[in-house]
């Protein structure tokens, strides 16, 4: 099984359905991270090479929904100073 962005995507399935498995990225990301790197979307994972697997590590490190999502953070443009709690779980104590 390849890993990339820290999950495990299946090898029997093609390249744009395998990156569907990373929370953040749906069909229309997926097309588009293949369509940048080069990479046939209609290949199976287990055949890739690993130049293909490196090219898609890094285009979806680029992706900064997926990183919000990792942080656990507002995806859409709210702002975080205020009114975030839901995403951002109960105040943490700050020691002074």
């Amino acid at each position: 099984m390849a890993r990339v962005a820290g999950v495990n995507i299946p090898d029997r399935k093609h390249a744009v359905i395998a990156l569907t498995a990373i929370f953040g990225i749906g069909r229309t990301r997926a097309h588009n991270i293949c369509k940048a790197t080069n990479v046939p979307p209609h290949v199976l994972v287990k055949d890739l090479t690993e130049g293909q697997l490196d090219a898609l590590r890094t285009e979806i490190a680029r992706y900064p929904v997926g990183i919000r999502h990792r942080r656990g953070m507002p995806v859409r443009g709210q702002r975080t100073r205020t009114n975030a709690r839901t995403r951002k779980g109960p105040r943490r104590m700050v020691k002074k």
